[in-house]
């Protein structure tokens, strides 16, 4: 009986398109790892947040009260 034939992709590094490595997984190189690295600490990456409302409808205070004085 065959064995059916499996193709492994070669994964390839987000940052320039080579193929990874496993010391550098998912990246190629520590070079890509740091760049990826820099572009989160600098904000080019960001995490989509939607703002929740509160129960009565409102958005909740940024922590900052307001003294009527």
């Amino acid at each position: 009986m065959n064995k059916p034939i499996r193709k492994t992709a070669i994964m390839r590094c987000p940052i320039c398109g080579e193929a990874t490595d496993v010391a550098f997984k998912p990246f190629c190189s520590k070079r890509c790892a740091d760049i990826d690295l820099n572009r989160w600490l600098t904000g080019v990456y960001a995490v989509p947040v939607k703002e929740d409302e509160d129960e009565d409808g409102t958005r909740p205070s940024d922590g900052i009260e307001e003294r009527n004085e």
